[in-house]
C-alpha cells in the first residue's frame, strides 16, 4: 500500500470509529484536523446559513489563493444560462441549438443536430460524442472548437444517455456570446458581479476568444463557496438581491440523467446524490474541486485538490464524500 492509500486509510479509519469509541464526537475542527492525511487535499470551506464556520488550508495553500476548478465551473455556466433564459436573451431549455449555432454548423452535418436544445446541452445528453476523457486532448487541439464538438459523430439520440462532455457546456458558452454579443466572462462578472467575494480569474478561451464553457477558471475557494451560498440561499444574496431566479435553481437541481461512472443523479450542471442520509447537489471538477449543497442543513461545503492528480480512479474523491458525510453528521450534532 503507498503512502497515499495509508494515509486515506488512517482518516477513513479514524472517521469511521463509532462516537462512543471517542473521547468526544468529532467537531468540524477536528474533522478538518483529520483530513490533512488526504494528501491531494489542498483547501477545506465549511459554511453554515451564510457564515462560514471553519476553513483550512493545507501544505501552503490558501482559501485566498487562486486555483483551477475545471469541471466545477460547469455549475456556474448552468447559472448564466438560467439568468439569461430570465432576462429573455434566450428562450429555455426546449430552445433549438442549431439555429443559433447557424454560421458553425459543420458541412453535411447529421441532421440530429438540428433536435438537440439548451437542455440537452445542460444535462449531457445532446448525444454527440463526447469531447472530455480520450477525446479531450485532440478537441482542444482543433481550430474551432465549436464547430469540432458539433462535428462529433452520434453516440445516442439527443435527449438520450448521459455523455459527459465538456464541448456541451462550450456550446452553451458559444451561444450565450453570440447572442448577447458579450463575453462569457464579461456576463459572469455583471450578472454575478452584485455577490459578495464572487470572482472570476483568469479563464482559458478558444481559437476564436469564446471561453471555455466548464473547464479551466481560476477561482479562489472563498469564491467558489460564495458562488455556493447563493445558490443554497435560493439564488438571492445576503443582501437580498436576486441574481438567480428560484425556479431556476429548483429546475437545474432535478434529476435528469445518471453518470454511469459513478452512478449519481445528474441535472442542469450539478449532480446529485444522498450522503450520509442527506440529499446532496454538487459540482465536481477533475482532481477533486469540489461545491456540495446539503440544503435540509443549510450547509454548503467547498473542497479544492491538486488539480493533477485524478480524483475518481484514485478513491480520491470518496474520501471527500467521506469527509462530508462526517461533516454532515457533525452539523446534525450542532444543531441537537
Amino acid at each position: 500500500m503507498n503512502r497515499r492509500a495509508l494515509l486515506a486509510f488512517a482518516l477513513v479509519s479514524t472517521l469511521a470509529i463509532p462516537a462512543v469509541a471517542q473521547d468526544e464526537p468529532p467537531t468540524f475542527e477536528t474533522l478538518l484536523d483529520e483530513a490533512e492525511t488526504l494528501e491531494p487535499l489542498e483547501t477545506v470551506i465549511i459554511s453554515r446559513n451564510g457564515e462560514i464556520v471553519v476553513e483550512r488550508g493545507y501544505r501552503g495553500n490558501s482559501v485566498t489563493d487562486s486555483t483551477n476548478i475545471k469541471s466545477a465551473s460547469k455549475s456556474i455556466v448552468s447559472a448564466l444560462v438560467g439568468i439569461a433564459i430570465d432576462k429573455g436573451v434566450l428562450e429555455g431549455p426546449d430552445q433549438k441549438i442549431a439555429p443559433l449555432l447557424a454560421d458553425d454548423l459543420p458541412d453535411g452535418a447529421d441532421p440530429r443536430v438540428e433536435d438537440i436544445t439548451i437542455g440537452h446541452l445542460l444535462s449531457m445528453q445532446a448525444g454527440l460524442g463526447r469531447t472530455s476523457g480520450g477525446n479531450y486532448g485532440r478537441w482542444v487541439s482543433s481550430g474551432n472548437w465549436v464547430r469540432a464538438a458539433l462535428a462529433m459523430p452520434f453516440d445516442d439520440e439527443p435527449g438520450g444517455r448521459m455523455l459527459y462532455s465538456t464541448g456541451s457546456t462550450h456550446l452553451l458558452s458559444a451561444i450565450l456570446t453570440k447572442e448577447t454579443g458579450r463575453s462569457t466572462l464579461e456576463l459572469a462578472r455583471d450578472w454575478l458581479g452584485p455577490l459578495d467575494g464572487f470572482r472570476i480569474g483568469s479563464w482559458e478561451r478558444d481559437p476564436q476568444g469564446i471561453y471555455l464553457g466548464g473547464n479551466q477558471m481560476a477561482m479562489t475557494p472563498r469564491s467558489l463557496a460564495a458562488f455556493g451560498e447563493l445558490y443554497r440561499n435560493g439564488g438571492e444574496t445576503a443582501d437580498g438581491e436576486r441574481l438567480v431566479s428560484a425556479d431556476w435553481i429548483e429546475t437545474s437541481w432535478q434529476p435528469r440523467t445518471n453518470s454511469r461512472f459513478n452512478g449519481d443523479g445528474y441535472g442542469y450542471g450539478w449532480f446529485l446524490r444522498e450522503i450520509a442520509g442527506a440529499e446532496v447537489v454538487y459540482g465536481w471538477g477533475y482532481g477533486g474541486q469540489m461545491l456540495y449543497i446539503v440544503p435540509e442543513l443549510e450547509l454548503t461545503v467547498v473542497m479544492t485538490s491538486d488539480e493533477a492528480s485524478p480524483s475518481a480512479r484514485s478513491g480520491h474523491r470518496n474520501d471527500l464524500h467521506a469527509l462530508l458525510g462526517e461533516i454532515i453528521e457533525a452539523a446534525r450534532r450542532a444543531e441537537s
